[in-house]
């Protein structure tokens, strides 16, 4: 008889389960944007929101919360009902907080991934005036002038700076990091020659290379990028192995059913590649990814060991 109650103790679990799947969405989703109204990530969750809305006929509705290097969003996602109801877009920031941002209320690798969106080359980019005309040579000049080369970044703890302390450690290299609040002023600041170089996303800095302001002189994909086909990887420059790439994806809460995030997974996957949604995402320096849960969950938990190590090692604190 106990064995009798508990198959229908399942068997009603299994079905009330599968319904439960069957008709998500059946109120409003929220998707929780890590930064600020009008950032590259508000955007892409803005186009991908709109699309699910009309796809899976509920409104998913977009909350920006900003903030401590997207620990707040991440936290409030990470301790929301795992029911499917409230999601995260996730980047480079996601895994790099797990080290940089000490005593988290939370576990970056219990996020359950649905998918990743895009990755796009970060560049290194150098004042038209630096001696350095190359990645080659720039690391030449690095090894010969010790701490002679500033850096700028979009703050401590950000992928600008975690792949520049990346470079420091593969190359060998020493360089000092100028952190800013935006990558507008940084900008500024290479363009006078306040400092010498930065990584930023390649589709923030086309234009002042376009405009011969800045020079490109290397991108951080394994591969030359198609929008600068010239420019040379750091892996091609003698950095052996060197990747990073800013990228944009979605999880759910810790423990979020299996069958929720396939759905979403196969809906958001359709969206990528729209026609008009994947053109938008190239133009801006992007390769579409859409990958399955299972992979982009690899992904998340080998950019959390790949940065763990940098972040350690270059004694990087945000506190």
């Amino acid at each position: 008889m106990q064995n009798l109650l508990k198959a229908l103790l399942a068997i009603t679990f299994i079905f009330s389960h599968s319904s439960f799947a069957d008709t998500y969405p059946s109120r409003p989703v929220k998707i929780i944007v890590p930064f600020a109204p009008g950032s590259a990530s508000d955007t892409v969750a803005r186009t991908v929101a709109d699309k699910l809305t009309l796809a899976m006929g509920q409104p998913f509705i977009v909350e920006n919360r900003a903030g401590a290097g997207s620990t707040i969003a991440n936290e409030y996602v990470a301790k929301a009902a795992p029911d499917g109801y409230t999601l995260l877009i996730s980047t480079a920031a996601l895994p790099i907080g797990a080290s940089a941002y000490p005593n988290l209320r939370y576990d970056t690798a219990a996020f359950s991934s649905i998918t990743v969106f895009t990755n796009s080359a970060l560049a290194l980019a150098v004042n038209p005036e630096f001696p350095a005309k190359n990645a080659r040579e720039f690391i030449e000049y690095a090894k010969a002038n010790p701490g002679k080369i500033n850096f700028g970044s979009l703050g401590i703890g950000t992928s600008h700076h975690v792949t520049a302390e990346k470079l420091k450690l593969d190359a060998g290299i020493n360089m000092v990091h100028v952190p800013y609040k935006g990558s507008g002023p940084a900008h500024l600041d290479l363009m006078g020659g306040q400092i010498q170089a930065m990584f930023d996303n390649l589709v923030a800095l086309m234009p002042h290379f376009k405009s011969g302001k800045l020079i490109p002189i290397a991108v951080t994909t394994p591969k030359r990028h198609p929008q600068l086909p010239d420019i040379p990887t750091l892996s091609e420059a003698g950095v052996k192995g060197f990747e990073a790439v800013a990228w944009f994806g979605i999880v759910a809460p810790p423990g979020t059913p299996k069958d929720i995030v396939n759905k979403l997974n196969l809906e958001i996957v359709k969206i990528l590649n729209m026609p008009e949604v994947r053109q938008r995402l190239v133009d801006g320096g992007s390769e579409v990814i859409g990958n399955s849960p299972d992979d982009a969950d690899r992904f998340l938990k080998s950019e959390i060991k790949k940065w763990g190590v940098v972040v350690r090692t270059a004694k990087i604190s945000t506190e």
